[in-house]
């Protein structure tokens, strides 16, 4: 039973999460009444319906697709955020340290510089654009990295800081050409998805779904590089072809989730590392626990994105990075002292 009572209180909390997301917006609808539009959804539920066509429509049509979407690209980053911690074996390691964000902005502040047709091409190309930016970038890195048949990790860090710094600054040089698309840009950078509706929610949804479930199926092969490279040969880990699958899984999955939700930091970091605290650092339950409550503390930094000035919306980017920079100091300053100490 202890066993799996995290994944209870992480199950319990996302459920929680959703609901309120749901009820809180322009219009506030009850609990209750969210959670039974949801049942009713269900074929064989006979739930009674007594609530206003116009709350059903608006928890379908508009803040369900929404909320889900939130909940991918937060089991997405958190996910990815505890693979890289692990495969870096270090906790200040986040889903775009070689480049994902820089090459994702860098992609989608382009398609905003172009004019293009308002069809389904037009509508995708932003996230399409996204996509092809950060996995390139991600490319880019992965092999001014490689070394023969090996990929140092601290190459790899330090290939992903000079291809990151590059790609940031062709996005600058980008945003100030295009004075008519700046805002819509910096809504990106800061966390603002670029689509609404069920789109977006079915296009990501497959790609987000198989990368968490590869980065699960990880979590021995992290565990087992937590012993360094050397002792992970020893005991039989192919350790080059372990850090290619997850380097490659995650920046995708984190790819797909920066293209259609903008770039969101801290999730990555925060998620895992709480996780880690709590729970030990077995990556086999690391892993989807972090997946789980990622998608929990997304949702939540929403919530207060759009209630906190409501009736404006704030980019969740903002939210995100006011709770995690905080956050980031006192992982420094906790590891600072056990060096010292």
């Amino acid at each position: 039973m202890r066993s799996i009572r995290p994944y209870l209180w992480a199950g319990a909390l996302l459920l929680g999460s959703l609901i309120i997301s749901i009820a809180f917006g322009a219009v506030y609808i009850q609990p209750g009444t969210v959670l039974g539009v949801l049942l009713s959804q269900i074929p064989g539920l006979d739930i009674p319906i007594n609530w206003p066509d116009a709350h059903q429509t608006i928890i379908l049509s508009v803040r369900l697709p929404h909320t889900l979407l939130i909940i991918f690209t937060g089991a997405a980053l958190a996910g990815s955020g505890a693979a890289y911690q692990g495969l870096f074996r270090n906790p200040l390691a986040d889903p775009y340290l070689i480049g994902v964000a820089s090459g994702a902005g860098l992609g989608a502040v382009f398609a905003l510089a172009v004019s293009w047709p308002e069809n389904m091409l037009g509508f995708y190309l932003i996230p399409i654009a996204a996509f092809i930016g950060a996995l390139g970038t991600v490319l880019v890195v992965y092999f001014m990295a490689r070394v023969g048949q090996m990929v140092p990790l601290t190459t790899l860090i330090l290939a992903g800081v000079a291809v990151s710094a590059f790609a940031s600054a062709l996005t600058s040089f980008l945003m100030l050409r295009s004075d008519d698309q700046l805002y819509r840009a910096i809504s990106f950078l800061l966390g603002g998805s670029p689509m609404s509706g069920w789109r977006p929610v079915l296009a990501s949804l497959p790609y987000i779904v198989v990368g968490l479930i590869f980065l699960s199926l990880s979590g021995h092969a992290l565990n087992v590089l937590q012993f360094g490279e050397d002792q992970a040969r020893q005991m039989g880990l192919s350790v080059e072809r372990a850090k290619v699958f997850v380097v490659v899984v995650a920046s995708m999955t984190t790819a797909v989730a920066v293209a259609f939700s903008g770039v969101i930091g801290f999730i990555g970091l925060i998620v895992p590392h709480l996780i880690r605290m709590v729970w030990g650092g077995d990556y086999q339950r690391l892993l989807p626990l972090s997946i789980l409550f990622g998608g929990s503390a997304l949702l939540l930094a929403d919530l207060l994105a759009r209630v906190v000035l409501a009736p404006q919306t704030l980019p969740v980017g903002i939210v995100t990075a006011l709770a995690g920079a905080p956050f980031f100091l006192w992982i420094l300053r906790r590891a600072k002292k056990q060096v010292f100490w």
